[in-house]
């Protein structure tokens, strides 16, 4: 498989990611280095893992995953943007406890939900026969990448005060955008069209 479609394919899957890194750093506005490498070592490994299981389990599981992951990502994205959205509104009542989203099981269910569709590539490539170390590789680097990027990008965003509640509410839109996109892929919500 030649360098660019790998490329294209590790920024396709970084996407969702990206997406999230801004949600992520909107709702923190202030990003340490910790918080910024815990997130995009995170993201990075899960989406450079995700194709490896995929490509592992070949053939034998597809049916099962292709039924059912979409569903998951959108239950563990449905999940964060609650939060989300739930802190965005109680900042209006003076509440101003804030999560982390770069610590504990928010952010492992936040890398599960942004890699799921890596599961669906690896085992892709496990039916043409491409090695899948050196995609998996460059798909775990990118997201790593665009995961810092869009933390920072959030951060700027945030750190609008008067924008900060509303961004906030928008990242956990966003994160439901997401989660509906993945269903509408997967022809989840074929009823709805």
């Amino acid at each position: 498989m030649q360098l660019l479609n790998i490329s294209a394919i590790a920024v396709a899957l970084a996407m969702d990611a990206f997406a999230v890194a801004i949600a992520a750093g909107v709702m923190l506005k202030k990003i340490s280095f910790r918080q910024n490498f815990r997130l995009a070592w995170h993201f990075g490994l899960f989406q450079a893992m995700m194709p490896v299981l995929g490509w592992s389990a070949g053939l034998s599981i597809r049916s099962w995953i292709e039924n059912y992951a979409h569903w998951a990502a959108f239950g563990l994205l449905v999940f964060v943007a609650q939060g989300m959205l739930r802190a965005a509104f109680k900042k209006e009542t003076g509440e101003n406890e804030r999560k982390d989203p770069t610590r504990g099981l928010t952010m492992v269910m936040l890398s599960v939900a942004t890699s799921i569709d890596a599961l669906a590539v690896g085992l892709s490539l496990s039916m043409i026969s491409v090695s899948i170390w050196t995609p998996a590789l460059i798909i775990g680097l990118v997201a790593g990448a665009f995961t810092t990027a869009g933390m920072h990008l959030g951060k700027k965003i945030g750190s609008a005060t008067r924008m900060s509640r509303y961004a906030e509410a928008l990242g956990g839109m966003v994160l439901l955008l997401i989660g509906f996109n993945i269903l509408r892929e997967h022809g989840a919500l074929g009823f709805l069209f």
